[in-house]
C-alpha cells in the first residue's frame, strides 16, 4: 500500500539527497563533471576528496558571517510573523461588522505568487521613483536608500517576508482560536478575569499545539527562504543580506567556475543545521507536555 509513496519519495528527495552528499565529498566544477560539448563526450573526471569541503567551508569567516544574518533573519521574520497572525487571527475571530472581507484581505498576499509580490515591493522600495520615497518627500523627509544601505536593506527583506507570510499564520491561528470552547471564556468572564487574563489563561493554551507546528514551518521555511532574498536584493549591497542557501545558489550558478561541490556541502550543512534544530524544537516541546 505504501510501496508508491516510497518510490515516488525516493526519487523525488531520496535520490538527489544522496547525490548532493556524494558530490559534497568530491572536487567536482563545471570543468570536471561530465557534459557533453557539440558531439564530443567528456566523462567525468573530478575526485573523492572526502570532508574537505566541509572543512574549508567551517574553516572560512564566510559561512559563519551568512550563518549569523541567516539566524537573525530567520528569527526576526518567524517572530514578527508570529504576533502580527495571532494578533490579526484573535482580531478576525470577534462579530465585527466586514468580517468576512477582512478575512478575505489579509489572505490576498497568499494568493499572489511570491515573484510577483517581490517585484512588486521592489518598485516600492525604489529609491529615486518608489511610493514609499514619494511618501516621504511629500512629508518633507529624505529618500530612503531601501536597497542600497546594508540596514535599510534587511529591514526591507524582512518587512516582505513577513507580509508574505502572515495571512498563512492568521489561517493557521483562526483555526486554533475556532477550536478553542467559548464556554472557557464565559466562565473566566463570570469569575471576572479581565481581557489580558482569558488571553493568557486560555488563548494563548489553547492555540499551543497549532502555533508551535508552524512556528516550525515556518522556521524552516524561512531559513531557506530564497525567493525573496534573491529577486529583492541579490544578496546586496555588498553580500549584507546574503543567507546560507542564496550563498550555496551562487556557487552553483553564478560564480565562474561554478564550484557543485563546494554549493553541495553548504546544502548539506544547511539540511544538518536544521535537522538538529528540528530535534531541539522536538525535544523542548515534549518536555512542555506537547507529542507530535
Amino acid at each position: 500500500m505504501v510501496a508508491p509513496v516510497v518510490l515516488v519519495i525516493g526519487v523525488i528527495v531520496g535520490y538527489p539527497l544522496v547525490r548532493g552528499v556524494y558530490l559534497s565529498l568530491t572536487d567536482a566544477d563545471e570543468a570536471n563533471v561530465e557534459r557533453t560539448i557539440g558531439v564530443n563526450h567528456l566523462p567525468a573526471t573530478y575526485h573523492f576528496t572526502g570532508l574537505d569541503n566541509y572543512a574549508a567551508i567551517l574553516g572560512d569567516g564566510v559561512f559563519w558571517e551568512r550563518l549569523g544574518w541567516t539566524v537573525v533573519w530567520t528569527t526576526g521574520c518567524v517572530g514578527v510573523t508570529f504576533v502580527l497572525g495571532l494578533t490579526l487571527a484573535v482580531m478576525l475571530n470577534r462579530q465585527v461588522r466586514g468580517r468576512s472581507f477582512y478575512r478575505i484581505g489579509m489572505i490576498v498576499p497568499w494568493g499572489i505568487p511570491a515573484f510577483v509580490s517581490v517585484f512588486a515591493w521592489k518598485m516600492l522600495f525604489n529609491e529615486k521613483n518608489g511610493l514609499l520615497n514619494k511618501v516621504l518627500d511629500g512629508g518633507g523627509i529624505d529618500a530612503v536608500p531601501w536597497l542600497g544601505d546594508p540596514v535599510w536593506a534587511k529591514v526591507a527583506v524582512i518587512a516582505v517576508n513577513v507580509w508574505l507570510g502572515v495571512p498563512f499564520m492568521i489561517v493557521a491561528m483562526l483555526g486554533a482560536l475556532q477550536g478553542i470552547p467559548g464556554e472557557l471564556y464565559e466562565a473566566a468572564e463570570m469569575d471576572g478575569a479581565g481581557p489580558w487574563q482569558r488571553f493568557r489563561n486560555i488563548t494563548l493554551p489553547g492555540v499551543r499545539t497549532v502555533s508551535s507546528t508552524v512556528v516550525l514551518l515556518s522556521t524552516i521555511w524561512t531559513f531557506n527562504m530564497f525567493p525573496v532574498i534573491y529577486l529583492l536584493t541579490r544578496g546586496g549591497p555588498e553580500d549584507s543580506t546574503e543567507i546560507l542557501v542564496t550563498y550555496a545558489f551562487r556557487l552553483s550558478f553564478i560564480n565562474s567556475p561554478r564550484d557543485f561541490a563546494t554549493s553541495a556541502a553548504w546544502g548539506v550543512l544547511i539540511l544538518v543545521l536544521l535537522s538538529l534544530f528540528t530535534v531541539v524544537y522536538r525535544r523542548a516541546l515534549r518536555r512542555q507536555g506537547e507529542v507530535w
